[in-house]
């Protein structure tokens, strides 16, 4: 704590140094109204000469902030143009694939297809073909009609 409360202080006694080299202190006592004037311009012009530095400044500080913006905007195009190669399948057996995964330790051959569960197929059911004409005869007339309405509730 005592090292960074003594960087503290040297740091303001550095400031304070340099202020007083850089600015010194106005002696305003025993100046005329004239003197008073002439220095007030004087300081103004001064004031107006950092100014437009500090505006060049700023606006090529603003050139390379779009410079290095658009650089960047090309180099992300540039990369989304790249074109990747399309890979090959490559076929490998279980046996090749275990060897690569586990190196030389396993020696033994498994076989994956022997755990696979067999799945028998159904066969399919067939709907019965009846003549139509029966059952055109069968709903025609009223009671064919109260046979519908009777099957749709």
């Amino acid at each position: 704590m005592t090292m960074w409360e003594n960087d503290k202080q040297v740091r303001k006694d550095e400031r304070e140094r340099i202020l007083a080299e850089k600015v010194p202190a106005l002696q305003l006592s025993g100046l005329s109204l004239q003197d008073l004037q002439n220095l007030c311009k004087e300081l103004q012009q001064k004031i107006d000469v950092v100014d437009e530095e500090r505006y060049d400044i700023d606006a090529k500080v603003k050139i390379n902030d779009i410079k290095i913006h658009d650089l960047s905007q090309t180099i992300f195009e540039l990369k989304g143009k790249m074109k990747r190669p399309n890979l090959k399948r490559v076929r490998v057996s279980a046996d090749a694939m275990l060897g690569a995964l586990l190196g030389s330790k396993v020696k033994e051959s498994v076989d994956f297809k022997a755990n696979l569960k067999t799945v028998k197929k159904e066969e399919e059911k067939k709907e019965e073909v009846t003549d139509w004409r029966k059952n055109v005869d069968a709903m025609s007339g009223m009671e064919g009609r109260k046979k519908l309405f009777d099957a749709g509730q």
